[in-house]
């Protein structure tokens, strides 16, 4: 080999030595460089929020545990029955003493007098009462007239006659039956009790000489309205 070669291959040493050592230095450089495509990471703690809200309040206002107590007093009902005025232990029984009694034809123009009205005033100076109905006996009659029990005005209640007032009765003398011939009227009022008798027979004014009666022969409640007894006979 001659110099020249050798002054050759030792350059040739010396600059593959300089590129090693340049390409050394750069890769070092690059790698001690912020890598691209790497944003900075954002800040994760966020500001605390308050963590002591303020409380509800959660007692509600107490209801009144007492309340009003209602009246237990109801008003008392009326003890007095319109057609009665007073108990009826203050108002007594009506007696003949105080009646005035009588009997008409209805109509007053009848020839035969099959229907009467019995009619009793009160001639005292106290209020009395009547009960249920008259016992009426026609002639030598073996009963007394028998009641139409639908005629009862007001069913258990007394009528109370004041002073100069009046109550009626209306009598059924006969039916298509056979007759008997009779000249005289007897009224028999009854008592508080049923059964019961206030005073003796009545002798009542004939309205005619005579009736012909027969065991047809019905009689009413009494009552303070005339019509009202009428009715119940003037079709029979």
């Amino acid at each position: 080999m001659n110099v020249k070669s050798l002054v050759s291959s030792r350059a040739a040493l010396s600059a593959g030595i300089l590129l090693a050592l340049g390409c050394g230095v750069s890769a070092q450089a690059s790698s001690t460089e912020p890598q691209s495509g790497t944003t900075p990471r954002a800040t994760t703690t966020a500001p605390q929020a308050a963590g002591t809200a303020p409380r509800a309040t959660t007692t509600a206002p107490k209801a009144s545990a007492t309340a009003p107590q209602a009246t237990r007093t109801a008003p008392k009902a009326a003890a007095t029955s319109p057609r009665t005025a007073g108990s009826t232990a203050a108002v007594p029984a009506c007696t003949q003493e105080v009646l005035g009694v009588s009997a008409v034809k209805e109509p007053a123009d009848s020839v035969d007098a099959r229907h009467l009205l019995l009619t009793v005033q009160n001639a005292g100076d106290k209020k009395c009462k009547l009960y249920r109905y008259p016992l009426v006996r026609l002639g030598d009659g073996r009963t007394t007239a028998p009641v139409i029990e639908e005629s009862d005005p007001d069913p258990g209640v007394p009528v109370t006659l004041a002073p100069g007032e009046e109550a009626y009765a209306g009598l059924l003398v006969n039916g298509p039956m056979d007759e008997y011939e009779a000249k005289s009227i007897t009224l028999t009022l009854q008592g508080r009790r049923p059964g019961s008798n206030a005073g003796g027979p009545i002798d009542v004014p004939m309205p005619v000489e005579t009736l012909y009666a027969n065991d047809f022969q019905r009689v009413t409640y009494w009552t303070t309205a005339p019509g009202y007894a009428l009715d119940f006979i003037m079709s029979k």
